[in-house]
């Protein structure tokens, strides 16, 4: 009896990639995603109009430092729930809920007259509800490791970064959406889309993997593991801050060259390509060799960024542009079987928490480049980009020399 029991709860990857629950979690992701994109359209609009117009700029930044201390907490906590309890579910449900009850409680304040006195609220809930996503987002694709095997992650993965950057590219269109129907509408869709996801992911998953859980002990924080866990963080930060160089500045370029068609649809016609070159991509690369999957992705940005500086012509910066696209394909389908590389099973949501929450500071450096500086300049992205490539090279190669 205690035989099976042991069996039962030890960490065991499925022997083939369980499609169904990858599509469940992509449902989820996409979902996350759509909220981010109608929180980030709606949010300096509804702070500008309650006269928070200078909280509207920092707001982003201070949310961002604060997903990076709070990311990696909640992922180790995760690690513990499941260690516990059997399940990640229960703080996917938590997150999930709070974050729509919250974007219903904003939907009904935009709509009512809100005095003097209580306009403080709406920043506080907008800040609540980061939380509230970061409470579900990284335990949710933690769950990836128990949806493939350990050598076929970047394949199932591929599935997940396809979803995110195709729902991510229509950000231009979903904005004119919201546009017209208005923030209440907005914040409204974005809950049934939370809760949609969840029950979709639930849905998807039979029993036993619901309740799994895995026989190693989360371990205690000590000075080594210390050093080791400022690895997935330091890469996430260089490359949460190549990306976003990247969809700043070639769209700035081809809009520059090409005029007739605005920044954001350069972005998204970037994110589209990025999104289906993970395909072909996905199977370049077994598990073992995410780290160096990881790398040229990396390099291959910075090569494009400086290559399109070398000339304005608008066929010259397209192609450039394709190859930065589908080196950002690259990345993001190494990203989160790199992010599980770097830790033991035992720890997923935390080696998760620290890769998401280092891509969170990485956003961050950014956003404060972009406030100081207006447009970022051909040089300073170029410096820009050189040192988020060497930060994240060195913690590879320090992780690969240590494995």
């Amino acid at each position: 009896m205690n035989a099976v029991n042991t069996d039962r709860n030890s960490f065991a990857p499925p022997a083939k990639i369980l499609w169904r629950q990858v599509w469940g979690l992509a449902a989820l992701l996409a979902a996350i995603t759509f909220s981010w994109i109608a929180y980030g359209f709606y949010q300096p609009k509804i702070l500008t109009r309650i006269g928070f117009s200078d909280l509207a700029v920092w707001l982003g930044i201070f949310q961002g430092l604060l997903g990076a201390i709070v990311e990696p907490i909640v992922g180790w906590f995760s690690d513990r729930v499941l260690s516990k309890f059997g399940s990640r579910l229960p703080l996917i449900v938590v997150g999930v809920t709070l974050a729509g009850l919250i974007f219903v409680g904003v939907s009904w304040l935009v709509e009512t007259q809100i005095s003097d006195g209580l306009r403080w609220v709406v920043p506080l809930l907008m800040t609540v509800w980061v939380i509230a996503m970061i409470i579900f987002r990284g335990p949710a694709i933690a769950l990836l490791m128990s949806f493939a095997p350990t050598n076929q992650l970047p394949q199932a993965n591929a599935i997940l970064a396809l979803v995110l950057a195709i729902t991510s590219a229509t950000s231009p269109i979903l904005g004119l959406i919201f546009k017209h129907i208005g923030a209440s509408m907005t914040f409204s869709l974005g809950a049934i889309a939370l809760l949609s996801g969840a029950v979709l992911l639930w849905r998807s998953m039979p029993r036993y993997l619901a309740t799994g859980t895995t026989s190693e002990a989360v371990p205690l924080l000590n000075k080594t593991s210390l050093t080791g866990y400022a690895l997935p963080f330091l890469v996430g930060l260089g490359s949460g801050l190549e990306i976003n160089l990247l969809l700043h500045l070639l769209p700035h370029r081809l809009f520059h060259a090409f005029d007739n068609l605005a920044i954001e649809y350069w972005q998204s016609g970037i994110l589209l390509i990025a999104g289906i070159a993970t395909l072909p991509l996905r199977s370049l690369f077994r598990r073992q060799q995410v780290t160096l999957g990881m790398g040229l992705g990396l390099l291959a940005i910075v090569i494009c960024l400086i290559l399109s500086f070398a000339n304005n012509h608008i066929i010259y910066l397209a192609l450039v542009a394709t190859l930065g696209a589908m080196a950002l394909g690259l990345v993001l389908t190494n990203t989160i079987p790199l992010a599980l590389a770097m830790v033991s099973p035992s720890e997923a949501g935390f080696g998760t928490g620290l890769y998401f929450g280092g891509s969170g500071m990485g956003t961050t450096i950014f956003a404060s480049l972009l406030i100081t500086q207006g447009e970022i300049s051909p040089i300073n992205g170029t410096i820009s980009s050189l040192v988020a490539l060497a930060i994240a090279s060195i913690c590879l190669y320090v992780f690969t020399t240590q494995k």
